[in-house]
């Protein structure tokens, strides 16, 4: 175990490391880096914890110490499943490498955990300036936070003890295909002596009288009598608790010369360390017990005082003692709190030593032999007393009994989420941070239960919905619409991309800001992903075309949740970055719309939309980080999404939910969106619709992935509509006159695989014919050469031109940046809603340049 003391000043983050390896993409990474300190200092402050390297270098030839860390359990800060939530405070517990939780200690040990992982298969970065600790298994993320720092350094030293102590036992059962660890062992001494107490009880009540009991108070009375008179000796248990009284003053005194053996020993950083991993610890600090008078004051006793085993002499000990500080976590013996120090016994390696211990093992054996004889005797006579208790209410519970099964059947079973309520009906105590803290926090699910959860009721709500969808017919696409069906080119292989360098190089760092390899990115940008939300938009033209309020919200709700379903295969390639000032605009007037979005902004990045229709109009100004937490990709949006429908007047405002990657760095990976979107009528309360993208369940099967439901309610709270699916399915809605599909995804065009995923609509985003051409001003996306060279299937050209378009914007920025000026953006303004948030509209100046004098003859950024 004296790797775990070490291995913490031996880890270093993956920067470095993985750079090296994959020196191929080194160059494109730097440009990035150099231009932003914030951004390096961010990878300084997170660590990877490099488990193999502390291995290797503390291995050796010596086998490896397969003794098995002790319990670590305690409060923790965690950040809740999505993001701009805050943290709140967990119960966790950390045995034989499976860290679980619950809301507090209670519940952990009755059983009601709320989330578990197996450390040893996680990713794990720390952050030492913000007591940050990050568990990255793929599909689950955990965001922890200690306290203080002191519990922050006892945290990681256990959980880097229990990761190495599975690795080793995973290492050894591979060898010798077998071995029977000390948690085995220590589970097998449980249950023997479980069914020691248990065989017991039954021979006990093997031996009780048999018969029908008798009921009634005289019937009680003889029982009662009768048991007296068959019960042992009264004196047993006197006698046996009278031992064990003198055999714990001996165990005292053991332990007081084995503390006074300790206390001259001296202990090293390394030691503390061994301690610390094999120690069973409990981090939560212990209430005050009564006060007790000492030398005419008064102070509290600890547990360890009040059993009169003293800690002087090791505190004294370790605190003088030569402790260097790690360089990665600074703690000390002195700097760790009393109630955890309290629980620190260092192990002796001495022979008198050795012997203390063996004397302590055999007096404690001798105590627990006669706990166990005072157990037995008083179970047997438990047993007795609840037989008579029995025979007394017989009676009386038989007819509770039958009123239980009255109420039973008049008022039906009780659903999953009633029994869930009765024992989860705890408020949570969410500690908010400040702004800029809950900005920069991930939102990574991890299994716990929050609002991305539906009530366990409505699974069978979700079976319905999908075999409803699943009979109602494809939507049936127009033969031809004068548009390309496929790409020039199919997408090409980036597995040769160092794509971990990449990634570990930007643990918790905005990816939007990193530059990434072009064989990495797909032919469109995230300015013509905003376009893609409206492959759907005739469920707006039917919205406004829908009188009664309450289902225009159902069709407003299914348009909201259609434009998450473009996603479903697209997880093997990122989007460009639009640069500053680029545009890109979709005229289609075959679906009635047209369509134009504009970069606005480059630090934060945000993309600005607006779309006309005779039936509706839409904007919308996104924010999009992208952070990367080990193994999972999380895109977190900001912003809201406008629509107004001109028949009705009504102006509908919704948020977006996150976007997550799971298992981004293995072939297994898979895309789904969870949290809640809320939409409102900023025209009329009449109505409100809640949404809910359900995070799929880490014993959840595929069937159960990429659920949405949600619910239409009126002013009172009072639900009028129901509807849910999938949202890469459809949606369904039973409570309209005539139930039906509300919304069905159009079928993926042949061969989609090969061209990134791309729908039928989003291959045409990005065709550039030869009438559209002198239309378009020189910023739009289609204009872009890096993105076409890619499209074409020029992937190395198409990387070196977009490392020239990024330092042109670079070299961009600083000439406005010397001169005193800021981008100001062409076709949007800056202002204020209604709740005085900034937002981006449309000044209604593109159309106009377009048709007259035409871009051709204005006076055009060069972005390019």
């Amino acid at each position: 175990m004296d790797s775990h003391g070490s291995s913490l000043n031996r880890s270093q983050s993956l920067a470095s490391g993985l750079e090296k390896s994959s020196p191929t993409w080194k160059r494109s990474h730097s440009h990035s880096s150099s231009t932003l300190s914030s951004s390096r200092q961010i990878i300084k402050d997170w660590e990877v914890i490099d488990d193999l390297q502390v291995e290797l270098q503390a291995g050796g030839d010596n086998p490896p110490d397969m003794t098995a860390p002790g319990i670590c359990e305690g409060y923790l800060l965690k950040r809740r499943k999505w993001p701009l939530k805050g943290w709140h405070k967990r119960y966790f517990v950390l045995e034989v490498g499976n860290l679980r939780y619950s809301k507090n200690q209670q519940d952990v040990s009755r059983g009601r955990v709320q989330g578990s992982l197996d450390v040893s298969l996680a990713v794990m970065s720390i952050n030492k300036k913000s007591n940050r600790i990050d568990l990255d298994a793929g599909n689950i993320l955990y965001h922890m936070k200690a306290k203080s720092h002191e519990l922050f350094y006892i945290w990681v030293t256990k959980l880097q003890a229990h990761r190495l102590y599975r690795k080793h036992e995973a290492a050894a059962q591979l060898h010798s295909g077998f071995l029977h660890t000390p948690s085995h062992s220590a589970a097998a001494g449980r249950a023997q002596r479980n069914g020691d107490v248990s065989s017991a009880g039954t021979a006990d009540s093997a031996g009780a009288p048999a018969g029908v009991p008798p009921s009634g108070n005289t019937a009680a009375n003889s029982k009662v009598s009768a048991w007296l008179q068959q019960s042992q000796d009264q004196d047993t248990c006197v006698q046996e608790l009278n031992r064990c009284n003198l055999d714990l003053s001996e165990i005292n005194g053991l332990i007081q010369r084995l503390q006074m053996l300790e206390a001259s020993q001296t202990l090293t950083n390394g030691d503390l360390k061994r301690i610390i991993s094999i120690q069973n610890l409990s981090l939560e600090k212990p209430k005050k017990p009564r006060s007790a008078k000492i030398w005419g004051h008064s102070r509290t006793l600890s547990r360890v005082e009040a059993l009169g085993m003293p800690i002087r002499g090791i505190t004294k000990s370790l605190s003088s003692s030569h402790l260097g500080s790690s360089p990665n976590l600074g703690a000390s013996a002195s700097s760790i709190p009393d109630y955890v120090f309290s629980q620190l016994s260092p192990t002796a390696t001495s022979p008198e030593g050795k012997k203390i211990q063996q004397d302590i093992c055999a007096m404690s054996l001798r105590v627990i032999a006669s706990l166990k004889k005072v157990h037995e005797t008083l179970s047997q006579e438990r047993q007795k007393l609840q037989e008579v208790w029995e025979t007394n209410n017989f009676h009386q519970s038989n007819t509770l009994a039958e009123a239980a099964a009255a109420r039973h059947l008049s008022h039906g079973p009780s659903s999953v989420a009633d029994s869930a309520a009765e024992y989860f009906d705890a408020s949570d105590d969410v500690l908010c941070g400040s702004s800029s803290e809950v900005s920069d926090e991930s939102g990574l699910s991890d299994g716990s239960t929050t609002n991305s959860e539906p009530e366990e009721g409505h699974a069978s709500a979700t079976r319905k919905y999908r075999a409803s969808i699943s009979r109602t017919p494809n939507c049936v696409l127009p033969k031809s619409t004068g548009r390309r069906t496929t790409l020039p080119a199919d997408c090409p292989d980036n597995s040769h991309v160092g794509l971990m360098a990449i990634l570990y190089n930007n643990i918790g760092k905005d990816l939007a800001r990193v530059s990434m390899p072009a064989p990495l990115n797909e032919p469109l940008n995230l300015l013509q992903r905003l376009c893609e939300e409206l492959e759907y938009s005739e469920l707006l033209d039917t919205a406004n075309n829908t009188p009664e309020p309450y289902q225009r919200m159902v069709y407003i709700a299914a348009f909201a949740i259609s434009g998450y379903s473009t996603a479903t295969f697209r997880n093997r390639y990122k989007p460009f970055n639009p640069v500053l000032g680029e545009t890109y605009e979709c005229h289609r007037e075959d679906r009635g719309f047209r369509f134009l979005s504009e970069q606005v902004c480059h630090h934060p990045p945000i993309s600005a939309c607006h779309a006309d229709s005779d039936n509706f109009s839409f904007w919308q100004d996104q924010r999009w980080k992208n952070k990367f937490w080990g193994k999972s990709l999380e895109i977190l949006p900001t912003g809201m999404v406008n629509v107004t429908l001109p028949r009705s007047g009504d102006h509908y405002e919704w948020n977006k939910v996150v976007t997550c990657i799971h298992n981004v760095l293995s072939q297994q990976r898979y895309l789904e969106h969870y949290g809640e979107v809320t939409i409102r009528n900023l025209k009329s309360n009449v109505c409100t619709c809640k949404i809910t993208f359900v995070k799929s369940r880490y014993w959840g099967s595929d069937t159960s992935k990429n659920e949405v439901q949600g619910t239409v309610l009126d002013q009172s709270g009072s639900v009028i509509h129901r509807f849910g699916g999938l949202w890469h399915e459809g949606i369904f809605c039973d409570t309209l006159p005539t139930p039906k599909c509300v919304w069905k995804p159009n079928p993926q065009p042949k061969d989609h695989l090969l061209y990134y995923g791309f729908s039928t609509f989003a291959m045409e985003l990005n065709e550039l014919t030869a009438d559209l051409e002198p239309l378009l001003p020189p910023t739009d996306s289609r204009m872009r050469p890096d993105q076409r060279m890619l499209e074409e299937g020029e992937v190395d050209e198409a990387d070196r031109k977009k490392d020239d378009i990024e330092e042109f914007q670079r070299e961009r920025r600083k000439e406005l940046a010397k001169r005193g000026e800021e981008h100001v953006p062409r076709f949007f303004k800056k202002a204020k809603d209604s709740c005085g948030r900034d937002v981006w509209l449309s000044n209604d100046t593109y159309w106009k340049l377009r048709e007259n004098p035409g871009f051709a003859k204005t006076k055009n950024i060069t972005v390019w």
